[in-house]
């Protein structure tokens, strides 16, 4: 049975009730949740599972078997029964800047358009991108240009496509190194700005923010060469 992944429909739900599918050290499984599950470079969540007379803190959040989610508990930590009822509880500061981070990054690709993306990040604290280009703007420029786009409160929003329409418009995969999860017939694509003109739009399926100016200010805080085409650019949020 799989997890139904409530972070897809509502990223800002941080907590929901859910019944002990399978426990043990190698995780644990609800059949609901609101942590999301490490991909795309985005870290999986931490928190907590609470029910009457205990609870287990949640060291991390990973893709199990058959769709569902793993919550991996923290060591010498008590297990919940299975077919007990659990409240799931996220640390929602740290989830929080995930999302604020991860949308940042979804607006530093408009910036460089064109080059693919090698790799990348998300961390609460900074955040990377790796594009495949010889040079990428300065910092300085980066920074202001994302500070601008912020500042514009762009929403946020999500709409899901056919497999094959994304088959169609090849451009819209940045990533290079890493292909959106095929085989259940559609694509989650992100888009921010307007439907008639988008600031950014391509498929994710991480976790995002409402609007741009939910990001807060940020700072591109250094470049790296990691190789002959390839240049790492980092992000911090420069509040809070």
């Amino acid at each position: 049975m799989p997890t139904d992944a409530l972070f897809r429909t509502d990223p800002y739900a941080a907590g929901c009730e859910a019944r002990v599918l399978a426990a043990g050290p190698e995780g644990v499984v609800l059949d609901r949740s609101v942590f999301y599950a490490r991909a795309g470079g985005q870290p999986g969540d931490t928190g907590w599972l609470r029910w009457e007379g205990g609870g287990m803190a949640v060291a991390s959040a990973v893709k199990g078997p058959e769709d569902t989610v793993l919550h991996l508990p923290a060591p010498d930590v008590p297990l919940p029964l299975v077919g007990a009822t659990v409240t799931a509880v996220l640390d929602w500061t740290r989830r929080h800047r995930h999302m604020r981070m991860h949308s940042s990054l979804h607006l530093l690709c408009s910036l460089i358009p064109g080059a693919g993306v090698t790799g990348g990040q998300i961390g609460a604290d900074r955040s990377r991108l790796d594009f495949d280009l010889p040079e990428p703007p300065g910092k300085d420029w980066l920074t202001e240009r994302l500070n601008a786009l912020i500042a514009e409160d762009h929403p946020i929003a999500e709409r899901w496509i056919a497999e094959a329409e994304l088959d169609a418009n090849p451009g819209l995969v940045r990533t290079l190194s890493v292909q959106p999860p095929r085989g259940a017939g559609r694509i989650r694509l992100v888009r921010i700005g307007p439907e008639d003109a988008p600031v950014d739009l391509q498929p994710c399926g991480g976790t995002h923010v409402r609007s741009t100016a939910e990001i807060g200010r940020v700072a591109v805080t250094k470049l790296e060469s990691k190789g002959r085409q390839n240049r790492r650019v980092y992000v911090v949020l420069a509040e809070g």
